[in-house]
Parts: C-alpha cells; sequence; structure tokens
C-alpha cells in the first residue's frame, strides 16, 4: 500500500496548536497589560507608556517569567522523576516492575541521532538533555522573573517614596518568593492531578491515556 506524504501542518500539528494558543495568550496578556499598566501611572500622575517601554518593564518581566518559571521548573522534575519514581495504575508512569525501552542502552544504527553514533561525553550529555534543557530554561526564566520583580518593587517603592531595595538583598524579599511559590503550588498539584486521574478515567485517542478498557492497575500507556 502506498504511502501519502502528510504535509507539514499535520505532522507538526500539536506543537502548531500550542504554539498558536501561546502566542494568542501572550499577545492579550501584553494588550491588557498595557492597559493595566498605564491605568496605574495615570493613578500616580505619570505619563502613559508606549508598547515597546511596556515590554521591557518589570510589570510584564515579572507577570510573564514568573509563569514561565513554575512550567519550566514542573516540567523538569516530571521528567526527572519519572526516571526513577513510579504510580501503580497511572499511564505518566513506568511500570512497577521490569525495565522498559527507555531505560536500555542507546544503540547506534543508521537513524540514530548524531550524539548516539558520536558517543562518549556527547552522548552521555545527551542521554539527559531533555531535563537539561528544562531546567536550562527554568533558570533563564528565573533571572528574569528575578529582574523584572526587582525593578516593579523599586517603581512602586519610589512612587511610595520609601526606599528601595538592592537587586542582590531583593533575592530575600517576601514579595518575590511569594510570586514564584503561588506558582509553583499549581504546577505541582496540576502534575500530581494527572499522575493520579489517569489511574482512573480515559480519554480515548490520547497517548496520554490507558486504553479505555484497560484495568485501573495497568501501568504505563
Amino acid at each position: 500500500m502506498k504511502k501519502t506524504k502528510k504535509s507539514f501542518w499535520y505532522r507538526n500539528g500539536l506543537v502548531l496548536a500550542f504554539l498558536a494558543l501561546t502566542l494568542f495568550s501572550l499577545s492579550l496578556q501584553i494588550y491588557t497589560g498595557l492597559i493595566q499598566y498605564n491605568n496605574f501611572l495615570e493613578d500616580h500622575h505619570i505619563a502613559s507608556v508606549s508598547l515597546g517601554r511596556y515590554m521591557i518593564s518589570g510589570h510584564f518581566l515579572q507577570a510573564t517569567f514568573e509563569n514561565w518559571e513554575s512550567e519550566f521548573l514542573q516540567m523538569g522534575l516530571f521528567v526527572w522523576f519519572t526516571v526513577f519514581l513510579k504510580q501503580k495504575g497511572s499511564s505518566e508512569s513506568k511500570k512497577i516492575d521490569g525495565e522498559e525501552p527507555v531505560d536500555r542502552p542507546p544503540v547506534k544504527h543508521k537513524n540514530a541521532p548524531w550524539p548516539v553514533k558520536k558517543g562518549g561525553w556527547v552522548l552521555k550529555l545527551y542521554e539527559h538533555s531533555l531535563s537539561l534543557a528544562l531546567f536550562a530554561l527554568f533558570f533563564i526564566s528565573f533571572i528574569l522573573h528575578w529582574i523584572g520583580s526587582h525593578q516593579d518593587f523599586n517603581e512602586r517603592q519610589l512612587l511610595e517614596g520609601k526606599p528601595g531595595q538592592s537587586f542582590i538583598l531583593y533575592l530575600a524579599n517576601s514579595r518575590f518568593w511569594f510570586e514564584s511559590f503561588q506558582n509553583w503550588q499549581s504546577e505541582f498539584l496540576s502534575v500530581c492531578a494527572i499522575i493520579f486521574l489517569s489511574i482512573y478515567l480515559r480519554e480515548k485517542g490520547s497517548p496520554q491515556s490507558k486504553p479505555v478498557d484497560a484495568p485501573h492497575s495497568q501501568t504505563g500507556e
């Protein structure tokens, strides 16, 4: 039977759908955030800012990257924890007993990724590249959140006639950590929910779910 070539959109539909949702949501965040920020400035008798100026403001950086930070942290921990932690009956877990294909040593073959063919330290790094990339994105987002939150805090302190804080000292400010933990806890809860709910609930056709007729005790997809 002759295979038909699928279009780019068909082959990349999942990534493109979530990328479109990200850009849509981010656009509306920027639009509504600009209105909110300018309302705040007007309340303090300060001239409104342009879109470009808003994009580098502490208000925008803090609001954006405190969320990105928590997303990359929970995904990085989720990927890492699933290497050695298991949950009986969950489609998000490896099987309770025995090894799975993801546990086997990489084998060089024609279509293997370049790092597998290269071997050595390149392969060792590639074996953990997914979690390393997610933790790197978390660290970058954390720094940008820190920068934006510090900038926004000092701006508000100035408008209220209060002293600001240095960049380093702000790391101990309860406001900064409140912003982080309010997002972290929600991300950890959402992961806990999908792990637990996938034991008893199903979604036909989704690789994140077990088959509809699978017993609750079946672990893995």
